[in-house]
């Protein structure tokens, strides 16, 4: 009995430290994640303070930027040096404050400071479902991504369109949809923890693609609520 005791003393010693990496490592993901959405809205607010214009060129020119830095990271994630992975991350949330400073011009700063505190308690509340429940998520992944490419597509058609019921719509379907792949991404970072197997490297680099897919869920729902409830100027 007492063999047994120890045993049972060194694996409760043993899940106790591995639960408290892998809340080190949640914790320091979250940690630049504030840090990649506080440079964002520095930016944003900057730049909507200044003369700065920005003409359409400039504008899909960012885009393409920041999607050639999303599309970058996220392939060569396992490849990178840490340093530079980051670096991208961050250079990706300032390029993002530029093209996100054009909500200071059409929404009343009332209006953000409420959705912003919408979004906070409601991506808070998922990122919590996310890490507590014993449910497998990763089975939504193919009707969460199927989803999202939906709201790419029909984003794009209502550029023609001009329709208020689509983009109604489209505003739900996006609220949905970034519920989700919060809660998703959240669990996710448990498994970045546990499948490294102690590679504090591949841990790292993987901690900034979940930081940065926690950032892009925050912002897109930040955006979304905004677009449903937000006063414009």
């Amino acid at each position: 009995m007492q063999e047994n005791y120890r045993n049972y003393g060194r694996t409760f010693e043993e899940e106790y430290a591995s639960i408290s990496g892998m809340n080190a490592f949640i914790s320091k993901v979250f940690g630049w994640m504030f840090i990649g959405l506080l440079l964002t809205a520095g930016v944003a607010y900057y730049v909507s303070s200044t003369e700065i214009e920005i003409n359409n060129f400039l504008f899909f020119g960012l885009l393409i930027g920041e999607l050639i830095l999303v599309a970058t990271l996220s392939a060569r994630i396992t490849k990178l040096r840490y340093g530079t992975a980051l670096g991208m991350f961050l250079g990706y949330a300032a390029l993002n404050g530029v093209t996100l400073s054009i909500i200071f011009l059409v929404y009343t700063g009332s209006s953000i400071v409420s959705a912003f505190g919408i979004t906070a308690i409601t991506f808070g509340i998922m990122c919590i479902y996310g890490y507590f429940t014993k449910a497998d998520l990763t089975q939504f992944r193919a009707m969460l991504t199927m989803g999202l490419i939906g709201i790419i597509v029909l984003s794009l058609v209502n550029i023609f369109l001009r329709s208020s019921g689509m983009d109604w719509f489209i505003s739900i379907l996006s609220l949905v949809i970034f519920l989700g792949l919060t809660a998703y991404d959240m669990q996710k970072l448990k498994a970045y923890y546990f499948g490294t197997e102690g590679n504090m490297a591949l841990r790292g680099n993987l901690g900034i693609i979940g930081a940065l897919g926690l950032y892009l869920d925050f912002v897109n729902l930040f955006l979304t609520i905004l677009r449903l409830f937000g006063r414009r100027k």
